[in-house]
């Protein structure tokens, strides 16, 4: 293989993860997001190797689909019942080639600041150097909780002791004590030569106070016979940082989140407040797009260029045009076109596409609606299973009645048609091209291009029933004041108010005309 190639990568996400208290497998829970272990194979699968392989045993029914999900091409090895991570390699090594020559690197499923460039120097200073093992190193000021590593005079790996190892050391005066007051610590994160770790690996046994295989062990090995073992120093501590809670769950995510959001601010972002911007790794976004403070970009969101997105919104796999403007929304699975704008307080559920310089207002909600160019749903609306063709407008107060208590149906709106404020359409029906529908109207039957429909109680106005109903209000003497005359009437029956409708002598009734609808 080539050195910016390796012959494989095995991970190992095998492990219970008791610290993390959780039923989610520990490499199963996401930052950024990706599940831990989808960083580290996304790192892996960057350097090009002929094989990855993902050693899995805590949790499989849960932990291998995920991996299958996540990268098709993975292979899948079972950890047996011996412990340790020099047993995990060696059964991730069964379900590679038997005759495998080359460099394979060794990382983990809970260390997902690494990247895919320090996988490549690592294996290019592996193979430079003519190396049979190679482990990525880090120097700390408070090492403690990690193996230890011990070079000899000439600077290569001697031996990595472990944190347990070197304190059962202390209480018994062996020579590993003193490995705790180094401050060069093991990463666990390996290059080696692929026929030296199979027959290392054939010869390490559990022989120490964990009971376990050590992976540290084939290093050992491999200088008693005579194979140079070096270190590659990373000076980003964080990269080989793993999680083995939920503190250190959310510090990693922070330091990610942080490297995502100067990552986009270098390629010209502006991001006005960092602190409360959160940008998953997959998200991409164009230059000159701005992202106010409040803001959450998750998923597979891609936004334009010279857009502006926020303040406090939250967009997962969302797409968002060229100078669009989304504001205090909350929006998934949904498109919003070139120049378009929404906000503030809507939201776009799953389905939901807006077109070029369209418009989702305040307090909308839409779902599964097709909202064409130039069309308009400004205000206090729902939206669902809809399509609302070119230029129409819809006025405030609108229902798409799309749910009949059993199954959903479509309600299509034409090209600049209009409908009224405080309308309800009852679905399934259709608005045709160039149409209108009275501001209150329930909509049941479909409207034919140039009408206007109407479905409303012709509006009936009663003389003096303030003065009688709520005498000594400040109604009243407000209605007094702007002169209403006469004594107060009697209420007509039932029969009476029935002829004075037909007779049009006690209401008036309010047609559309014109302006309102």
């Amino acid at each position: 293989m080539s050195e910016n190639r390796p012959a494989a990568v095995i991970i190992l996400a095998a492990g219970e993860g008791t610290r993390m208290k959780s039923k989610t497998p520990k490499v199963l829970h996401p930052i950024g997001g990706r599940s831990l272990v989808g960083h580290a194979m996304h790192a892996a699968r960057g350097t090009h190797p002929a094989h990855l392989a993902v050693v899995v045993r805590h949790r499989r029914e849960l932990v291998a689909p995920h991996v299958t999900e996540t990268d098709p091409d993975a292979l899948i090895a079972d950890q047996d019942e011996i412990k340790g991570t020099g047993r995990a390699v060696e059964c991730g090594l069964e379900v590679l080639p038997a005759d495998l020559t080359g460099t394979v690197l060794v990382t983990y499923g809970d260390v997902p600041l690494l990247t895919t460039q320090t996988l490549q120097a690592l294996t290019r200073a592996h193979e430079e150097a003519g190396n049979a093992v190679t482990v990525i190193t880090s120097i700390l000021d408070n090492p403690h909780g990690y193996g230890r590593v011990v070079r000899d005079t000439d600077g290569q790996v001697q031996r990595i002791v472990e944190q347990k190892d070197a304190l059962a050391a202390r209480e018994t005066g062996g020579q590993d004590a003193a490995a705790l007051d180094i401050q060069e610590i093991n990463s666990g994160i390996y290059a080696f030569d692929a026929q030296v770790l199979r027959e290392s690996l054939a010869q390490v046994g559990t022989d120490n106070a964990q009971g376990e295989k050590y992976l540290t062990d084939v290093l050992g090995l491999a200088r008693d016979a005579g194979r140079a073992v070096r270190a590659h120093v990373v000076e980003d501590r964080w990269q080989s940082e793993g999680v083995n809670d939920r503190v250190q769950l959310a510090t990693l995510g922070r330091i990610l989140n942080e490297r995502n959001v100067e990552r986009w601010q270098r390629a010209g972002v502006t991001v006005v407040d960092p602190a409360t911007t959160w940008i998953d790794a997959d998200v991409t976004i164009g230059q000159d797009t701005v992202i106010r403070p409040g803001t959450q970009l998750l998923g597979a969101t891609t936004i334009g260029e010279s857009a502006v997105i926020g303040p406090d919104t939250t967009l997962t796999s969302v797409q968002v045009g060229d100078g669009a403007s989304v504001v205090r929304t909350q929006a998934e699975l949904a498109v919003i076109g070139p120049e378009a704008t929404v906000g503030p307080f809507s939201y776009l559920r799953p389905g939901t596409e807006l077109g070029a310089k369209g418009k989702i207002g305040g307090f909308v909600e839409t779902k599964n609606a097709v909202i064409e160019d130039g069309a308009k749903v400004p205000h206090l609306t729902y939206a669902g299973d809809a399509t609302i063709r070119e230029g129409a407008n819809i006025g405030a107060g609108t229902i798409f009645a799309n749910y009949d208590g059993v199954n959903k149906h479509h309600t299509t709106i034409g090209r600049h048609s209009f409908v009224g404020s405080n309308s309800v359409l009852v679905a399934p029906v259709n608005v045709a091209d160039g149409a209108y529908v009275g501001a209150g109207s329930a909509v049941t039957s479909d409207v034919e291009p140039g009408q206007i429909a109407v479905s409303r109680a012709r509006q009936r106005n009663i003389d003096g029933w303030v003065a009688r109903k709520r005498p000594g209000t400040g109604t009243a003497d407000a209605a007094a004041a702007a002169g209403a005359s006469g004594p107060a009437p009697t209420e007509p029956s039932d029969a009476t108010a029935h002829d004075q409708d037909q007779a049009g002598t006690r209401h008036t009734a309010t047609e559309p005309e014109g302006g309102q609808a």
